[in-house]
C-alpha cells in the first residue's frame, strides 16, 4: 500500500441562509409568562379557605401553562414563515477530504490458534 495521501475535493454550492426561530424557547417562555399570568389573576381574587391560595393556584396553572405554551408556539410559527419569505440564496464553498484506506496489519488478523479454545468442564 501506498501512503500517499489523497487530494481534497472542493467545490462550491448554492445554500438558502435564512435566521430561523429556536422554536423550544419560544414555548418554554410562552409557558413561563402563562404561569406567572395565572399567579398574578389567582391573587386578584378571594381564596376559598377551604381549597387554599396553593392548590387553586396549581389548578389554574394547567390552564394557563397550556394557553401560554400554545401561543407561544403559534408565535414560533408564525415568526418561522416570516423567516422563510426573507430567505436569500448564497454559495458556499465545501472540501471533501478522502481518508486513506488503514494498513492490514497482520497481528490483528484472524488466529487459527484461539478460534478452537477447550471448553470450561462443566460443574
Amino acid at each position: 500500500m501506498s501512503n500517499e495521501i489523497p487530494e481534497p475535493e472542493s467545490g462550491t454550492q448554492q445554500v438558502t441562509l435564512r435566521r430561523a426561530p429556536k422554536i423550544l424557547a419560544f414555548v418554554i417562555v410562552g409557558g413561563g409568562i402563562g404561569a406567572i399570568v395565572t399567579f398574578i389573576l389567582t391573587s386578584l381574587f378571594p381564596v376559598d379557605p377551604l381549597v387554599g391560595f396553593g392548590p387553586l393556584f396549581a389548578y389554574f396553572a394547567l390552564f394557563g401553562v397550556t394557553g401560554g405554551v400554545l401561543i407561544g408556539a403559534i408565535l414560533a410559527l408564525i415568526v418561522d414563515r416570516r423567516s422563510k419569505k426573507r430567505a436569500r440564496t448564497g454559495e458556499a464553498e465545501f472540501i471533501t477530504e478522502k481518508r486513506p484506506e488503514p494498513e492490514k496489519r497482520p497481528e490483528l488478523e484472524k488466529r487459527p490458534e484461539l478460534e478452537k479454545r477447550p471448553e470450561p468442564p462443566l460443574s
